[in-house]
């Protein structure tokens, strides 16, 4: 029997409009990190750095509220720290070594048409029209920027990309384990508990199987990538995995992984910056995104 979503329009309300916002403009702005970050370390460090941090950061929250956690669903914890975070960090550090902070950025608004699959297929969610071309519309726009990185100098090699789809992937399924299987849990506990589970193993490979220590003394650009490293861990992992998780379980899977659907247009601004060519057609893209946006809130 199919589940209809619990999305309604009473839990759709400008407070989590402003948190979907807010995330996009954080999470938006990972992608330059991760290429300032791949200046000192190397890819795997800079995942096993922002994981490692995340978790320790969260490390208390576990400890002091251990009994309060329900542990019996601690696969499902497992599945949303590896797919929610672990995974995918260290598919998009691998990624960037030959893929523009703006093209990760833009392939990354894949992540709700996942969403949507594996929440037909796996979680028995209703099939509402609407919704379905909202992410089509949105995905239609990611296509469109997509294919003009490739003729602006917005460059990078395409293969890679298919290591950020697979972050997408991760992103929907992830998404959908709090949506059906974890809602009734606090986001806070949630966040912690899967961090955790996933950080010491990311520690232990950091420190003892991989040169981290050495670059941090030898290279002269590694305060600068651990300052990058630690806003990416500290903002945009530990505090925003919170508030997604929280978002999530108050509307629903699809409407908190639109969030990817805004993510390319702060991607964009900073590749902007960072001296990466915008044109018309990129606006045009943005347009197609945010119809999507719209269709897809309820």
């Amino acid at each position: 029997m199919n589940k209809k979503i619990d999305d309604s329009a009473s839990n759709l309300n400008p407070v989590n409009f402003a948190i979907l916002i807010g995330l996009s403009i954080v999470w938006g702005s990972s992608f330059i990190l991760i290429k300032k970050a791949l200046i000192a370390f190397s890819p795997d460090q800079v995942a096993s750095l922002r994981i490692s941090i995340s978790a320790l950061a969260f490390l208390p929250v576990v400890l002091w509220n251990w009994k309060k956690i329900d542990w019996s669903k601690w696969k499902w914890l497992l599945v949303v720290g590896s797919t929610g975070s672990a995974i995918p960090a260290f598919l998009f550090s691998n990624a960037q070594t030959e893929l523009s902070s703006t093209i990760a950025g833009i392939l990354n608004s894949l992540s709700p048409l996942f969403t949507l699959t594996f929440g037909i297929m796996l979680f028995g969610a209703a099939v509402i029209k609407r919704k379905v071309l909202g992410v089509l519309l949105g995905l239609s726009g990611a296509i469109i920027m997509t294919a003009i990185a490739e003729q602006g100098d917005i460059s990078g090699n395409l293969l890679y990309g298919l290591l950020v789809v697979a972050a997408a992937a991760c992103y929907g399924l992830s998404a959908n384990v709090v949506s059906f299987r974890l809602k009734d849990m606090k986001s806070l506990y949630l966040s912690a508990a899967s961090f955790c589970m996933v950080g010491l193993p990311a520690l232990i490979y950091l420190l003892f199987y991989t040169d981290f220590p050495e670059r941090m003394v030898m290279n002269e650009n590694a305060q600068m990538s651990l300052y990058a490293v630690l806003f990416l861990a500290l903002v945009g992992t530990v505090i925003s995995s919170v508030i997604f998780y929280y978002l999530i379980q108050k509307t629903s899977a699809l409407f908190g992984s639109t969030v990817a659907y805004l993510m390319p247009i702060v991607s964009i601004a900073w590749g902007f910056f960072d001296g990466e060519l915008i044109n018309l057609w990129h606006f045009a893209g943005m347009g197609l995104i945010l119809g999507g946006v719209y269709l897809s809130r309820n």
